[in-house]
């Protein structure tokens, strides 16, 4: 599957474009250092500075990682919605999150209803819960059961 422009739309609702690099302003240390839609990664730092253009491109490669992985890792079917909001979550948390969450233990036994509610546990950044990351699993959570 592929993202759908709702949950592309989503994902840009919370990833506001920075083409300057700057901390991740909840965690204590800072990292990791941010730029374009919400990209990470060890070629950026404080210094980097991006265009549009190359912030879209590694836009598009995040959110194809974030696909691949869903994809992958999701045993069972999935609705669009469904599809979008993981990816959400996989593109904002990585991929790691998502393989080791229960979230996806629970969604490939089954249980979708409890699965999706597993979103909200994902909510703090170094210990401390961060009103945008309440507001982006509620989102998510939303887009997941068909209610957007």
């Amino acid at each position: 599957m592929k993202t759908s422009q709702a949950g592309i739309d989503l994902i840009h609702s919370f990833e506001t474009l920075r083409l300057k690099a700057y901390p991740d302003p909840g965690s204590k240390d800072g990292k990791p250092i941010t730029c374009g839609w919400g990209s990470t990664g060890a070629d950026i730092t404080l210094n980097t500075v991006w265009t549009m253009e190359y912030a879209d491109q590694r836009f598009a490669a995040g959110l194809s990682k974030a696909e691949q992985a869903v994809s992958l890792l999701v045993k069972v079917p999935l609705t669009q919605n469904q599809f979008d909001a993981l990816v959400s979550f996989t593109y904002n948390l990585g991929i790691g999150n998502l393989k080791s969450s229960t979230l996806l233990k629970m969604l490939n036994e089954g249980f979708y209803a409890n699965a999706g509610l597993q979103l909200l546990r994902w909510t703090k950044n170094d210990g401390v819960e961060m009103a945008g990351l309440v507001r982006r699993r509620k989102a998510e959570l939303k887009l997941f059961s068909g209610e957007h």
